[in-house]
């Protein structure tokens, strides 16, 4: 694992010496006081807060502020700001801080703007020392003699363990990543094997419609960068070509990490925008994660569901999502929420063993531990035989039934020939693929659906948004799912690049995302997708609907947007 944000080949800056230590060791252990706030010796940094609350350290951490990337983020009106060594060993200008450097200009200026001396504005604060950065944790007192805020705890750190931070600070978000220079970005997305020609068309039409656009509007953005205002020069100056490569993988999942690595050292690349993939995300989320190389909205249902990782950032959950959503939904009814009652029928090698999960762990969160499950074999038959020894075992309040539309009209059959009154079946509408065909007339007030998407009546303005988007661009509507969560990401990318500046770290881009308000526009298939710091799947619920009645049944909303 890549443990700070250096370009490979940048020489460290050198660490006042700690006895028995290498720099090395030293920017190990500075990396775990700053983002998980432990010690060298194991235990929890000790501070205070508002003057007099004592807190443990793992609390107040000081990635929780200032971010992986060190360079700060706002939340309301409260600013943090950068501590990576090449902002706190300057001093801060009062306008144009992120071009400290330009020491003969005035705040911020390009050539052009250079004002004498006597005009230039005091700067904010002077440069940190290690002895002033030392002051400040401590006693929270700054260069310039200023006390700050109540919020900013007051660290208890001996000599040696704040050299060790203080060296992996100087080290941290230097030099840009690899993937950027002067010109241009250059992006990566992946396409599998199995994936359909009109899938992948879909995906790649999209994604290229919106890096041709932006890179039509480049032009201008640069020399208003060399040639516009000053205190536009780091937004302006963010803006660089983007370029897109396809990387192809073929055979097995077990061989994508070879060949993701081999197309990585050939061309490396700043981020991963979108992709697809027949079956698990797994491999390529893996290589992402190891490569610290974000990897930005792919299309699929299959993510990796983790509370840690960092650098994937999904639509959902997928199947794992639904599952945990039917759990909270039976949570809130009475009737199928009792222990010992609920039956979980799902395959073996399939989707639904997602869906299975994701709903036995949301109950085993809320207390429920016993939930009687029936795992088939994948070639093994749902019979009417194994569904009624099943309800007379267990006599449940639900089935939630993992499984594809045959498996549901054999469930519908049986339903069909008793009494339905305390039978309440949940299905996936991701797993029937939208078709409900089995779903009969009769037994639809017993089958609720887990739903990851808007509802029709509510994003119909939005899809005629994008289809007229589409047809401006000649893009034929194939697979509007699948083209709106690209449409989203084309619409959101330039944002979280000119969020950057001058700023092409990789932590830092993941974190422009986290800082993003909920976004409720250019979204065709969600009802909002909402973000913060550390969060990774930003479409955080579903629906559960039933089928009203007629040949094309309306979807009849049963709950609102399930949160997880």
């Amino acid at each position: 694992m890549v443990l700070f944000a250096l370009t490979p080949g940048l020489a460290m800056a050198e660490p006042t010496p700690v006895d028995g230590l290498t720099s090395e060791q030293m920017l190990v252990l500075g990396e775990r006081i700053y983002r998980q706030g432990i010690l060298p010796n194991g235990e929890p940094i000790k501070a205070v807060v508002s003057a007099d609350v004592p807190v443990n350290g793992e609390m107040f951490s000081c990635v929780n502020c200032h971010q992986r990337s060190g360079l700060g983020s706002i939340e309301g009106s409260v600013i943090t700001w950068p501590v990576n060594g090449k902002e706190l060993y300057t001093p801060r200008r009062r306008t144009g801080a992120w071009h400290a450097a330009r020491e003969k200009q005035g705040p911020g200026a390009t050539q052009r703007w250079s004002l004498p001396a006597q005009y230039q504005a005091a700067d904010a604060r002077p440069a940190y020392t290690d002895e002033t950065l030392a002051k400040l944790l401590r006693e929270g007192i700054d260069p310039a003699g200023r006390m700050l805020e109540r919020g900013m705890p007051r660290y208890q750190i001996n000599d040696s363990d704040m050299a060790m931070l203080s060296h992996y600070l100087k080290n941290l978000s230097t030099e840009n990543d690899e993937g950027v220079d002067e010109n241009r970005i250059r992006f990566a997305t992946v396409v599998t094997e199995g994936v359909s020609a009109k899938d992948r068309q879909a995906m790649l039409a999209v994604l290229k419609a919106h890096i041709e656009t932006h890179n039509t509007q480049t032009r201008p953005h640069q020399r208003r960068a060399s040639a516009g205002p000053f205190y536009k020069t780091e937004k302006y100056g963010a803006y660089r070509l983007f370029e897109l490569d396809i990387w192809e993988l073929t055979g097995a999942p077990e061989t994508w990490r070879a060949q993701l690595d081999n197309y990585y050292r050939q061309n490396p690349v700043f981020a991963m925008l979108g992709g697809i993939a027949s079956g698990s995300w797994a491999p390529v989320h893996h290589f992402c994660e190891d490569r610290e190389l974000p990897c930005l909205f792919p299309v699929t249902d299959q993510p990796v569901v983790s509370d840690s990782d960092w650098y994937t950032l999904y639509y959902s959950k997928g199947f794992y999502q639904e599952g945990e959503a039917a759990a909270r939904y039976l949570r809130t009814t009475p009737d199928t929420g009792r222990k010992n009652k609920l039956v979980q029928i799902y395959r073996a090698g399939n989707n639904s063993v997602l869906l299975a999960q994701g709903f036995r762990k949301t109950f085993a969160n809320n207390g429920v531990t016993s939930i009687a499950e029936k795992k088939l074999a994948v070639d093994e038959p749902l019979t009417e035989k194994l569904l009624q020894e099943l309800f007379e075992a267990q006599q449940p309040a639900a089935v939630l039934l993992w499984l594809d539309r045959a498996d549901l009209a054999t469930t519908t059959q049986w339903l069909a020939k008793r009494d339905r009154q305390s039978v309440t079946v949940l299905a996936s509408w991701s797993l029937l693929d939208g078709d409900t065909s089995a779903i009969a007339e009769t037994v639809r007030d017993n089958i609720y659906l887990t739903y990851p998407r808007d509802l029709p009546e509510s994003n119909a303005k939005k899809i005629s948004v994008l289809k007229r988007w589409l047809k401006i661009r000649k893009i034929p509507v194939t697979n509007l799912d699948i083209q709106s969560q690209m449409y989203f990401l084309g619409w959101m990318l330039p944002g979280a690049i000119s969020h950057m500046r001058s700023e092409f770290f990789r932590d830092y881009f993941i974190e422009s995302f986290d800082m993003m308000r909920d976004q409720d526009y250019a979204i065709a298939v969600f009802p909002r997708l909402t973000f913060g710091p550390g969060q990774r799947y930003a479409a955080k619920g579903c629906y559960i609907v039933q089928l009203g009645q007629g040949e094309q049944p309306a979807l009849i909303k049963k709950s609102e947007w399930i949160i997880h």
